[in-house]
């Protein structure tokens, strides 16, 4: 009787400890099967909090990034700068050019189960065109009457089919640029909603889900791997293009504002990837035997000053053009990277640097010497009495903190009446969006950066549209680079092109839709251990760690 007891007794303890029955526990059944592998985890510090989750509404690239992991796209860029199919199989163009059919390739499925179809397509190219500046162009070209919106259509569940009135060569850049905002695809039930109303559900088909449930504002987001993405089966992996394949199973986002709390989480292995590690600490990093800085995006990224052209004083044109006389490229860029002239450039116009479109026309108001005296003589002759500048800053956004102190100096170096306004990047996003005076929660100024892909042709630059309410975030009304904007479109060759983009940068140094404040490299910092890092943007698929 004892030993029964005692048996029973180890059986119970046994079957406590595997989860067994007691039973099978006291008969030697076989231990239960290992614990599974601990989830595969790639922690990333990125540029700023995510304060705008819907990609399509903003430009911050925080969003865009974000937009990667949740969304896919019909096409992607590869490092050449051209589009090659992603969620698209094929496509053919009819010989006029007034066509062109795209058919999606199989397995392509949301996060909530639902197949993607032609028509998920359809709605998400429009909502996306209607708050993007290629994208407006290709609808105006679409043909299609008032009221029939036929242009883009899906006769079945995998054909999307365009009608155009005159050939529009540049649908494939349009459709897969990783200029903001993205053309990423979204169920239909998501796209149909207002194009300037934040989606609610974050449901996409791309590689990684969101997980709203451990979303912390300010503080934490997290992505796991989808596990019914099938990936292309062809294709060179590069910038966003190639076959994605998620080789960890979450992604956690952990915003570290403090430049050296996120420098010790990457040195001491609690981080693995660091967005924007700022010049002062790159030396410091770079002597860190696990820690790898790279330049990934050869384009760079090109800082500006944004005016708000609703409001005094910067409704005026002539008080705009003054302060040309005060910007010094020079001084922005030390603030951001350093003394390190290998990491920046000044005397920069309108387009990138070393890429087609780039020119000198009009460059002496940014390279002759800088004469604050003048300036200010120029600000009274224009007309400026005094009135409130409200610049808002991105406190806990180191890059574009230093470019609003600089610029908070300048302005006041020019006698401007200046009101520092130093917030988080998210209230910078919100409060841009405002189309109010400064005395009802508005603003006059805000310090921002595109990257340089986003600035090659007036194509993608959102920044000279100048078409009032309907441009980006201090709609101005010019127009003059309009009409060069529609001349470029219609250019026969790139001679003629750059032609265009001579004249559209000395028009805006008349309209002034922004002051140029120079171009700049951000390195990445990651720890060695990690390889397929991609050239571009902060990609998350084709990572692994060793």
């Amino acid at each position: 009787m004892f030993r029964r007891q005692l048996l029973n007794g180890a059986a119970a303890i046994a079957a406590a400890a595997t989860g067994l029955p007691r039973a099978a526990a006291a008969q030697g059944a076989a231990p239960a099967a290992p614990a599974p592998a601990a989830p595969r985890v790639l922690k990333f510090i990125p540029q700023a909090d995510l304060a705008v989750a819907d990609p399509i509404i903003t430009t911050a690239y925080v969003s865009r990034n974000h937009g990667y992991l949740i969304w896919d796209t019909l096409y992607g860029f590869d490092q050449d700068y051209k589009p090659q199919p992603q969620m698209v199989q094929s496509h053919s163009v009819s010989p006029d050019g007034l066509q062109v059919t795209m058919t999606l390739r199989d397995g392509l499925k949301f996060h909530d189960g639902a197949a993607v179809t032609a028509k998920d397509c359809v709605a998400s190219i429009r909502r996306w065109a209607a708050r993007d500046a290629l994208g407006q162009v290709m609808v105006a070209t679409l043909a299609e009457e008032a009221g029939k919106p036929t242009g883009i259509a899906a006769p079945d569940d995998k054909t999307i089919t365009f009608s155009f009135k005159k050939p529009f060569p540049l649908l494939f850049e349009a459709l897969g640029k990783p200029a903001t905002p993205v053309c990423f695809m979204m169920p239909e039930r998501l796209a149909k909603t207002d194009p300037a109303v934040p989606v609610k559900e974050m449901i996409g088909s791309g590689p990684f889900r969101f997980k709203a449930d451990e979303r912390v504002p300010g503080a934490k987001i997290v992505y796991e791997r989808f596990a019914d993405y099938v990936p292309r089966a062809d294709g060179d992996i590069s910038w966003t293009a190639g076959p994605k394949k998620a080789n960890f199973d979450r992604i956690e986002w952990t915003v570290m504002p403090d430049a050296a709390t996120a420098s010790n989480a990457l040195q001491n292995g609690e981080a693995d990837w660091w967005e924007q590690p700022p010049g002062d600490l790159q030396a410091l990093l770079r002597r860190n035997r696990n820690v790898n800085l790279e330049i990934q995006d050869p384009t760079g990224l090109m800082a500006m000053a944004r005016f708000n052209h609703l409001h005094p004083p910067f409704n005026n044109p002539a008080i705009r053009r003054a302060l040309l006389g005060a910007v010094n490229q020079a001084d922005f860029m030390t603030a951001v990277i350093g003394t390190d002239k290998s990491l920046w450039r000044e005397n920069v116009g309108i387009f990138t640097p070393d890429t087609p479109l780039a020119n000198d026309a009009g460059m002496e108001v940014l390279t002759s010497p800088r004469d604050y005296d003048k300036v200010k003589r120029d600000l009274a002759a224009a007309g400026y009495k005094g009135e409130k500048v409200v610049l808002i800053a991105a406190s806990d956004f180191p890059s574009l903190n230093a470019l609003a102190q600089v610029g908070h100096d300048m302005l006041k170096k020019c006698g401007m009446n200046v009101e520092f306004v130093s917030t988080d990047w998210g209230s910078v996003v919100q409060r841009r969006a405002s189309k109010e005076p400064v005395e009802k929660g508005g603003w006059s100024m805000f310090f921002t950066f595109w990257a340089g892909v986003d600035m090659f042709n007036p194509g993608v630059q959102q920044a000279i549209r100048g078409h009032g309410q309907s441009a980006w975030f201090g709609w101005p009304t010019a127009p003059k680079l309009e009409e060069l904007r529609t001349a470029w479109f219609e250019a026969p060759d790139l001679a003629a092109q750059q032609e265009i983009a001579r004249q559209i940068q000395l028009q805006c140094f008349q309209d002034v839709p922004y002051l140029p404040c120079g171009q700049y490299f951000q390195a990445w910092a990651y720890r060695r251990n990690l390889s397929g890092v991609l050239k571009g943007l902060p990609m998350f698929w084709n990572v692994q760690r060793s």
